[in-house]
Parts: C-alpha cells; sequence; structure tokens
C-alpha cells in the first residue's frame, strides 16, 4: 500500500512538472516587430555668416521603415533593440542643399513596458538610447554619427496568442554639436555643406507594425 501510495505521488509530481515546463515553454520569450512609419521634423539651425544671422533647414516629411526586436525580461517588459530608417531630401531652394538625399538611421537599445488590462487592447511605453547615423548622398559628403535617445507609446491589438498588430508614435532627440561644420568632404572643415548653431536634432515618426512573439 506504501509502494503503491509512493508511486502515485512520483507520478503526480512528474504530471505536474511536465506541465509546468510545458506552461514555460510556451510563454514566448522574444518578439520581433516589423514596421513601416512615416517621419516628420528634422531641423538643422544654420550659421548664416554673410548674414549675421541665424537660419534653418528642414528635412522633406517622407516614409520610414525598421524593425523593433524584444527579449522578454518579464510578462509584461521586454528588452528592446530597434532600429529605424528614412530616406528624403533637404527642404531648400539652394541648389547646393535642393538635390541632397539624406539617409537618417537610429539603432537603439533600450526597454518597453506594456500594460495589459481587462481591455482588449493593450498600451505599452518605450524608452531607448543609441546612435543616429546622418548619411547624406552624392556629393561624395562624409556622414556624420550622433548621440540619440526616444521615447515611444502606443497601443496593441492582438490578433491571436503570438500576433499583435502595434500601432506607435516616438519621438527621436538627436545631440548635434554647436558652432560645427557637418557633412563635408575629406578632412579640414574647407568643404562642407552645412555649419550648424543648433545644439538638437528632433524628429517624430508614426509606426504601423505585426509583432511576432514566439
Amino acid at each position: 500500500m506504501r509502494t503503491t501510495a509512493r508511486a502515485l505521488l512520483v507520478l503526480l509530481a512528474c504530471m505536474l512538472w511536465t506541465q509546468l515546463a510545458l506552461a514555460q515553454s510556451a510563454a514566448p520569450r522574444f518578439e520581433a516587430t516589423p514596421y513601416v512609419g512615416y517621419r516628420i521634423g528634422g531641423e538643422f539651425e544654420l550659421e548664416d555668416t554673410e548674414a549675421a544671422t541665424d537660419r534653418s533647414i528642414d528635412l522633406d516629411d517622407d516614409g520610414s521603415f525598421g524593425i523593433d526586436l524584444g527579449l522578454y525580461r518579464d510578462p509584461n517588459s521586454f528588452y528592446e533593440l530597434l532600429y529605424s530608417r528614412q530616406e528624403t531630401g533637404l527642404d531648400s531652394s539652394e541648389a547646393s542643399l535642393s538635390g541632397v538625399d539624406l539617409a537618417t538611421e537610429y539603432l537603439h537599445v533600450g526597454g518597453t513596458l506594456l500594460f495589459p488590462d481587462e481591455t482588449w487592447f493593450v498600451p505599452w511605453l518605450s524608452f531607448t538610447i543609441g546612435a543616429t547615423k546622418l548619411d547624406p548622398g552624392g556629393g561624395g559628403y562624409d556622414s556624420e554619427t550622433k548621440f540619440s535617445a526616444s521615447l515611444g507609446g502606443g497601443l496593441r491589438l492582438p490578433i491571436n496568442e503570438r500576433l499583435a498588430a502595434t500601432l506607435g508614435l516616438r519621438g527621436y532627440v538627436t545631440l548635434v554639436d554647436s558652432d560645427s561644420q557637418i557633412f563635408c568632404v575629406g578632412s579640414g572643415d574647407l568643404n562642407c555643406l552645412l555649419k550648424t548653431s543648433g545644439s538638437t536634432f528632433f524628429q517624430v515618426e508614426a509606426q504601423l507594425g505585426l509583432t511576432v512573439r514566439f
């Protein structure tokens, strides 16, 4: 009788352990969110040495794309790796600037918090830091890499346990050296595209993505 009871207890413990292992293996550990977006903003404050005044040049508003990768810390938060890219032009009537295309890329790490509730949608909040690469096309101009940070938020609309549509709005701020030459050809400051007077570069991006958890 004791042998039978022990056997049943061992069997029950094995069954519970198996169910726990299955439940843990079913919980998502990673996620990927490829997305398309639309970015606005991006202003360079420039120093006009001839007029002794400051002026500004904006980036054209344009589409963007990217991917957001997540490693879950717990069911409601994850570590984040973010990449986003936009290719657009400079909004200027100057001949030397109007034909310049500028690729703006963000590569960030950070984290996201999820706020699940009884409602069917899930709000989220994200903070990241990393680098911004500003790469002018044509003319042989050098690219610039600067420190940046972003703050984003939005909603997840679950389709099933593994898929969700993700809507978001994210703001990026990049630190730019004031009173410096950028986008130069070769070494030195003799042949540069812009001379900045501001210290920040700011953009806002609306995002629509599909989140896959696995």
